[in-house]
C-alpha cells in the first residue's frame, strides 16, 4: 500500500536535517569547484543510454509506446552497443505497478546483458507545491516510481524538484525530498535531482535544497546542457564551473547533446574539459548519453555522442 501522507517520524527526520548538512561536507572535500580542471588523464566511466534520445520514435505512434518501451534494451544494445539504459516514466506510466510488464522488462534487459541504471520521473506532482495536501500526493507518486526501479534492479529515480524554492528558501520542497529520499533509501533507490529548469538548473538553488535535505540518499544528476541561456541559445552562465560544482553530490551523470562539428566534437560544449571535471570528482559511474539535436536523425546523434565519450575516456585532457 501507498502512504499517502509524511509520517511523524519523516517530520521528526526532517527536523533532524540541519544538524546533518555538514557530513555532506566530506563528499566535496578537495573538489575543485572553479570549472578549470588541471591537466590530466580523464578516468574510466561507463556509457548508458537515455531513452529521451529515442522520444521521436517512441512517440511515433502512441497506441504502441507500451509494448516498444519493452524493446528498449534490445534497442541500446543491437543498434548501438550500449550495455546501460535510463528509463522515462512517460514510455510506460500505465504500468508503474504492473509487476508482470516490470518482470518481462527486467528479464528482457538481462536477457541482453543490459544494466538498468535509472528511470527519469514526470508529471507525478509538484514537490515543492506550498499546499500540504498536493505536496504528499507527489510524494506518494513518486514512491509508486521508486517500487518500480527497485522491481527493475535500478539504482535510482530522477526526479522533478519543482519551481517552490530558492538558495533562501528550501521549504517545503526538502520536506517532500527528505520523506521521498527515506523511502528510496529503504527500497535501495537513490532520489537524484537534474538541473533541468526553474530552480534546479540554478547552482546556489539546487545544492541548497541538497544540503537542506541532508542526505546521502538525495543527490545529483549534472546534465550538460540543463542550463539557463538567453535569446541567442547562450548558456548564461558557467556551464563548468556549475557542474563542477554539482559533481560532489553526483548520482549520476548525463551527457547532454545537440550539434557536432566536421570533427565530431559538440559544438557547443568542451566534452573533454567537462568529462575531466567529472574525473576530478572522483565519479566513475555511468554517464548517459542524452541527445536532443535537430540536425542529426536520432540514431545518427547518438551514435556521434558515444563516439566523442569515449574518445574522451581514458585521453589526456591538456587544460
Amino acid at each position: 500500500m501507498i502512504d499517502n501522507h509524511l509520517t511523524r517520524r519523516d517530520l521528526v527526520r526532517l527536523g533532524l536535517a540541519a544538524s546533518l548538512t555538514p557530513a555532506l561536507g566530506r563528499f566535496a572535500l578537495g573538489a575543485d569547484e572553479s570549472g578549470k580542471p588541471a591537466a590530466g588523464k580523464i578516468g574510466d566511466f561507463k556509457v548508458s543510454l537515455a531513452q529521451w534520445s529515442l522520444h521521436k520514435r517512441f512517440f511515433a505512434d502512441r497506441s504502441k509506446t507500451v509494448a516498444l518501451n519493452l524493446d528498449f534494451p534490445k534497442m541500446a544494445k543491437e543498434e548501438f552497443g550500449i550495455e546501460g539504459v535510463e528509463y522515462v516514466n512517460q514510455f510506460f506510466k500505465d504500468k508503474v505497478q504492473d509487476a508482470a510488464y516490470l518482470k518481462d522488462l527486467k528479464k528482457r534487459a538481462a536477457d541482453h546483458g543490459v544494466t538498468n541504471v535509472l528511470i527519469m520521473i514526470d508529471g507525478e506532482g509538484d514537490l515543492s507545491v506550498e499546499d500540504s495536501a498536493k505536496r504528499n500526493e507527489a510524494v506518494a507518486n513518486h514512491k509508486k516510481w521508486v517500487d518500480a526501479a527497485a522491481s527493475l534492479g535500478c539504482h535510482a529515480i530522477r526526479i522533478n524538484t519543482g519551481s517552490n524554492y530558492s538558495p533562501t528558501k528550501t521549504q517545503p520542497a526538502a520536506e517532500a525530498c527528505g520523506a521521498l529520499a527515506e523511502y528510496g533509501k529503504s527500497h535501495g533507490v537513490a532520489i537524484i535531482c537534474e538541473n533541468h529548469g526553474g530552480p534546479s538548473s540554478d547552482p546556489d538553488s539546487l545544492i541548497a535544497l541538497i544540503k537542506a535535505v541532508g542526505s546521502p540518499n538525495f543527490g545529483t544528476l549534472p546534465d550538460f546542457g540543463n542550463f539557463p541561456r538567453d535569446k541567442k541559445n547562450k548558456h548564461t552562465i558557467d556551464i563548468y564551473k556549475a557542474i563542477a560544482r554539482l559533481m560532489p553530490y553526483a548520482h549520476g551523470v548525463s551527457a547532454k547533446s545537440y550539434v557536432f562539428d566536421a570533427d565530431g566534437n559538440e559544438r557547443d560544449m568542451d566534452f573533454g574539459r567537462i568529462l575531466k571535471i567529472v574525473t576530478d570528482a572522483g565519479y566513475k559511474g555511468w554517464i548517459g548519453i542524452e541527445y536532443e539535436g535537430s540536425e542529426l536523425p536520432e540514431p545518427e546523434g547518438i551514435t556521434a555522442t558515444k563516439k566523442l565519450l569515449e574518445r574522451f575516456r581514458g585521453a589526456n585532457y591538456a587544460g
